[in-house]
């Protein structure tokens, strides 16, 4: 038996690069951690479009594979 603390975190795939984030994030958790404007991207979580309205109770759990497209726009 160890002593020492669980990794307090998470390693996912985020549009093909692995990033370790706090465990216990909500997408838009993710999203905020990351420095995103929620309003201006999609989301897909393990290869499923997550609903704006199902982003703050969707975990991001270890190993997730999560593809984020910001819109951009212009003229």
């Amino acid at each position: 038996m160890s002593n020492q603390p669980a990794d307090p975190h998470i390693s996912i795939n985020v549009n093909g690069e692995t990033r370790v984030v706090p465990p216990g994030l909500s997408v838009k958790g993710l999203l905020v951690h990351a420095g995103l404007d929620p309003a201006r991207v999609a989301v897909e979580l393990n290869r499923l479009i997550v609903r704006r309205e199902h982003w703050e109770t969707t975990e991001v759990q270890d190993g997730a594979s999560l593809e984020i497209v910001t819109f951009v726009g212009g003229g």
